[in-house]
């Protein structure tokens, strides 16, 4: 059921038309940094404290195009592609049938979070590499005859190498993907619940949005920890040096405790509820 889940999600030309979405941004923003010169001041968070950077060096640009999809366009995508998991299969009439076959509903649950976390992690990967390709072509790799060949600068100052470089996008993109996978979890929770993708997704966004507006909140200090978007730019730590870790480690803890409620309430419904559609 899974391999089966896994060919549709790779033969859907809707997957490959989000992925193509997500990495138009960072490419559009690279070209008019490239054309005009012009980069954020130095000293602010999010995307600018990347691309304050990367007119020197082009190898960071991965890191500012994850930044720049991640607080709004990275979810939406991955909400509507999980919403659509049960509630699609439900709407055009296929879930019955689907369940007619010999496959338990945990399995095709499983399968279908399977197929989420496939989708989050290709879309993930992709908008890293195609910001480095698209940050070394416009920005050059900022090497002079006083660097260590294949050397880029950390967020403290540190010149890492190639390889530690590699390692710490790796963890990024590890880091982001479950971060996308507990939306997901929470938008395949909603979809057990309608036969609307777009209700499914809708509610999934409600909820980030919900965080991100409590988040800052001094009068909501007391749960802000708990929330699902508290700990997203912790991966900023990975380009720190030494990187500091308690962020993503809490991070990640809190993650997957979205990811395994969310799916424990969904397998709870979908395994008690009716189908008639």
């Amino acid at each position: 059921m899974i391999r089966v889940e896994l060919v549709k999600l790779l033969r859907g030309r809707r997957t490959w038309l989000y992925i193509a979405l997500l990495c138009a941004l960072p490419t559009l923003v690279a070209v008019l940094l490239a054309s005009t010169g012009i980069a954020p001041p130095p000293g602010r968070g999010g995307p600018q404290a990347f691309l304050s950077a990367v007119l020197s060096n082009g190898q960071i640009y991965p890191a500012a195009a994850l930044a720049m999809v991640l607080p709004i366009f990275l979810p939406i995508t991955v909400a509507v592609v999980a919403g659509d998991s049960i509630a699609g299969e439900a709407n055009t009439g296929t879930l019955r049938y689907l369940l007619v076959r010999p496959v338990s509903r945990t399995r095709l649950l499983v399968a279908k979070l399977v197929a989420v976390a496939a989708f989050v992690l290709l879309a993930v990967a992709a908008v890293t590499v195609t910001g480095y390709l698209v940050g070394v072509a416009a920005f050059g790799t900022g090497q002079t005859a006083l660097d260590q060949p294949g050397t880029v600068t950390s967020l403290s100052g540190v010149r890492l190498t190639q390889a530690e470089l590699a390692l710490r996008l790796a963890g990024t993109i590890g880091y982001i993907s479950l971060s996308m996978v507990a939306v997901g979890a929470i938008a395949l929770l909603l979809s057990t619940f309608t036969d609307s993708a777009l209700a499914a997704a809708l509610g999934a966004l409600a909820v980030i949005v919900t965080s991100a507006v409590l988040t800052p909140l001094d009068a909501a200090a007391a749960i802000a920890p708990y929330l699902p978007t508290f700990r997203w730019l912790a991966w900023v730590d990975f380009f720190r040096d030494p990187i500091f870790w308690r962020d993503i480690r809490r991070g990640t803890l809190l993650q997957l405790g979205y990811v395994a409620v969310c799916f424990g309430a969904a397998w709870a419904n979908f395994t008690t509820c009716d189908v008639t559609s």
